[in-house]
């Protein structure tokens, strides 16, 4: 898939239908997020590849699409970091379109993820004194999913100056 077709055709799936996800598919969508930029290049970041099915059932307390998931990865970050949950978004942002372009679906799963931080850590065994950060739950869409409306660009894209349109 065409990097384009990516980004235009990845939407947000919260309903996931089982499927097999090899795990050398699961190690190229981490390799993507490894990839993404990161603040002076300190790369604060690693990945939990999550296939358990025990796990992924009690990681449903961050968003319950996570315990229908079929894997899931989480991204650990070093809160001591001065970049630490830019890098950690870098790397969603570029695992998410890998996802897309294999063939899965996902969600990006932080603000729910926060506010049980310290369970989920418990059950995937972080150390105090990481951040855990981002979950991706992977698996197939249960019904076609359409990227979310989003903004003209000609409404949001400005030209050398605010307020100036595009020729």
């Amino acid at each position: 898939m065409d990097l384009f077709e990516a980004i235009e055709g990845r939407a947000s799936v919260r309903r996931f239908e089982p499927v097999d996800v090899p795990m050398e598919d699961l190690q190229r969508i981490v390799d993507a997020g490894r990839r993404a930029p990161s603040g002076k290049n300190v790369q604060p970041r690693e990945f939990i590849i999550i296939t358990d099915r025990d796990t992924l059932t009690a990681l449903g307390i961050s968003q319950g699409s996570v315990k229908h998931a079929s894997a899931a990865v989480a991204i650990v970050s070093d809160g001591a970091s001065t970049y630490w949950l830019e890098d950690a978004s870098a790397s969603a942002t570029q695992m998410l379109l890998a996802i897309h372009a294999l063939g899965y679906a996902s969600v990006w799963v932080e603000g729910t993820l926060l506010k049980v931080e310290d369970e989920a850590k418990r059950i995937l065994g972080v150390p105090a004194d990481k951040r855990l950060a981002i979950l991706l739950p992977i698996g197939a869409s249960a019904a076609p999913v359409p990227q979310a409306e989003k903004h003209p660009l000609a409404d949001i894209t400005h030209h050398n100056r605010y307020g100036e349109r595009l020729p």
